[in-house]
């Protein structure tokens, strides 16, 4: 087993070292390793999504749901106008944008490939105001703006499925494909606040949904007095951080700090 698993992660740091940087995020520059293409992660993502909507409850609170709507529609034309100012436009191709709240008490909102949105009932008391909730959503959108999801996405395709053709896999193990999805984008687990994306993930999505909330007119410092209501609504004891993939709230809210000056070179207050 651990053969195998020796050669799939060749076969994986072979393909990243000849590839990586053939794709960067936007704002952030990273080169980042995504063989998948955003037609089949989107085609994905809207049959999850939908099959979402149906096996839950949207809220009934007129003004909560409005709200969740403005927010989004707010940072979807930040990340419109960005890609369009920055001639990046590809990056939203495809994109059929969608904000729902839904009735559920955990902490939790996600964004899905194609501007699927979803965010949960239980967040709102911790987001309290309409910036503290553009936070969080401009927060995911920046994940699926980043293509975060499609990178991991790659990544264990190559180590499950041994590095056959992403076009054979969906032919000839497509379940093993959607389940591939639903890991990449920790469809049925609850991780706080957030899905579990790795550390590096999870602290560029902090980057550039900084950058899309000022864009959309919220002012970013706002993110800081959310993760410090984040931290002290955390139930039991935090994990270490080298174990964790979430950063430590500490170490969050302190590059959060370190980031804000460039945030706010992008702030239009409405």
């Amino acid at each position: 087993m651990k053969t195998i698993y020796k050669k799939h992660l060749i076969v994986l740091l072979s393909i990243i070292s000849l590839i990586s940087g053939c794709t960067q995020v936007g704002i952030t520059g990273r080169k980042q390793f995504n063989i998948m293409p955003d037609s089949t992660m989107n085609s994905m993502s809207f049959q999850n999504y939908g099959e979402f909507l149906s096996a839950n409850k949207l809220s009934t609170n007129t003004q909560q749901t409005q709200m969740v709507k403005r927010v989004g529609s707010r940072i979807q034309n930040a990340v419109e106008q960005y890609c369009a100012n920055n001639g990046l436009q590809d990056k939203l191709s495809g994109y059929e944008w969608e904000f729902n709240l839904v009735e559920d008490p955990n902490v939790n909102a996600w964004c899905m490939p194609g501007g699927k949105v979803v965010v949960y009932t239980g967040l709102l008391p911790v987001t309290q105001t309409e910036t503290g909730l553009a936070v969080v959503m401009g927060h995911e959108i920046a994940h699926a703006f980043a293509k975060h999801g499609a990178e991991r996405m790659s990544q264990e395709l190559i180590v499950q499925m041994g590095g056959i053709a992403l076009s054979k896999a969906i032919e000839e193990r497509p379940e093993q494909t959607q389940n591939l999805f639903k890991i990449a984008y920790g469809l049925g687990s609850q991780v706080g606040v957030l899905l579990p994306y790795s550390r590096t993930h999870e602290s560029e999505a902090d980057h550039l949904g900084l950058v899309f909330m000022a864009m959309a007119g919220y002012d970013p410092h706002e993110a800081v007095d959310f993760w410090e209501r984040m931290a002290a609504a955390s139930s039991g004891a935090q994990p270490l951080e080298l174990l964790s993939t979430h950063p430590a709230n500490a170490t969050r809210i302190s590059n959060i700090r370190s980031l804000l000056p460039e945030a706010m070179a992008y702030y239009k207050p409405q």
